[in-house]
């Protein structure tokens, strides 16, 4: 397996540019997920890497090696599409020969090579099955089963589960997991479901308008977004984000006043904030709940949703803004009641007007 290095890689359509710049290391044996909404850039990216597209400017590097002009099939890469695309007239076995026999691999390679693959992804059973008589999450495991024969350098894997319902998805995500550990692959993978990426990733590269916004472990860019994109894409449900005002801010906190009187001293370094700027109070919904005291915002619940083991509460604020704030499962709430949310201090983050995080203090 290999390390990518992309190195200033930028890509124009016409006069139009879309990947502005991106500079990324990928480890060998990394799990690295590109992430963030559509039209973001990250199967643009992909497709560079794979050689589908052409690199306008900048620098790919494979196990060392610069491939800018290296065609795909010269990379040492092999990619699972978000389509099957499996021959409906072969079986198992031959669809995933099939790119083994085109190379004029000798017979008992092929073999060898699609039955270890076949035990892997837990195909044998179906090797003599064509593809209609397998079930969506078996094509796809069909589909990884023909890059595994290549024996590839690199892995890439362009959004490969979105065909699938929630239950198949879940157990595709396990799958992969279990792929990358078993193999030691290098595998960069492309989605838009942050909850994918969370559960999948070594590191995530979060996109946002062919821009990098930051690189790191899913539970860094969790715990600590270095902005305020980042800090909204990442977490399901997403940040709350409330419009405050600065009352005092230093290197040991940010005092910032509430909506409906309140204020809370955040855990935040706020030496380059003054008082009267405008800030955004940003907090997971996890760890808001009902409570009493001065950091605390006034609300109404407007809407209850059940998820069974916990609540997730609609919380309709003073100034007309929505707070999502997730309960057990067995708290005592209903739709038009009134609500104290309490804000803990330590679990908030406080965004500048450029929407650029403050360093959160260690607890």
């Amino acid at each position: 397996m290999a390390e990518v290095i992309l190195k200033d890689i930028r890509k124009a359509f016409g006069r139009i540019e879309t990947i502005h710049g991106v500079n990324l290391s990928i480890l060998n044996k990394e799990f690295v997920v590109f992430v963030g909404p559509s039209g973001c850039g990250k199967s643009t990216l992909l497709r560079l890497i794979a050689g589908l597209e052409d690199i306008s400017a900048g620098d790919l590097l494979i196990d060392g090696t610069r491939v800018n002009e290296k065609t795909p099939k010269d990379r040492g890469i092999a990619m699972v599409f978000q389509s099957y695309a499996l021959y409906p007239h072969m079986t198992v076995y031959e669809n995933m020969a099939f790119g083994l026999e085109l190379a004029k691999t000798s017979k008992e390679t092929v073999d060898s090579k699609v039955r270890g693959a076949a035990k892997i992804l837990e195909l044998t059973p179906l090797l003599d099955r064509l593809p209609k008589q397998l079930s969506g999450g078996q094509r796809q495991r069909v589909a990884i089963g023909r890059a595994i024969v290549r024996e590839p350098k690199v892995f890439l894997f362009d959004e490969p589960l979105s065909n699938l319902d929630a239950a198949l998805r879940v157990q595709m995500r396990i799958e992969i997991a279990k792929l990358h550990s078993d193999m030691g692959a290098t595998m960069v993978y492309v989605t838009h479901d942050q909850v994918e990426a969370m559960t999948l990733a070594d590191k995530i590269v979060v996109l946002n308008s062919g821009n990098v916004e930051q690189v790191g472990a899913p539970l860094e860019l969790y715990h600590h977004p270095k902005n305020l994109f980042v800090a909204g894409f990442i977490g399901s449900p997403q940040m709350n984000f409330i419009d405050a005002e600065v009352l005092a801010a230093d290197a040991g906190g940010v005092k910032v006043a509430l909506p409906g009187g309140g204020s809370i001293v955040a855990k935040v370094a706020g030496g380059a904030l003054h008082a009267k700027d405008k800030v955004k109070l940003g907090v997971r919904p996890e760890h808001l709940g009902p409570g009493s005291g001065e950091a605390t915002i006034p609300g109404n619940i407007e809407f209850v949703e059940e998820l069974g083991e916990s609540h997730l509460l609609y919380v309709r604020t003073p100034d007309k803004k929505m707070l999502t704030v997730r309960a057990s499962g067995d708290a005592p709430v209903e739709t038009s009641q009134s609500i104290s949310v309490a804000i803990p201090p330590e679990a908030c983050h406080v965004f500048a007007a450029d929407g650029s995080a403050c360093r959160r203090l260690a607890a």
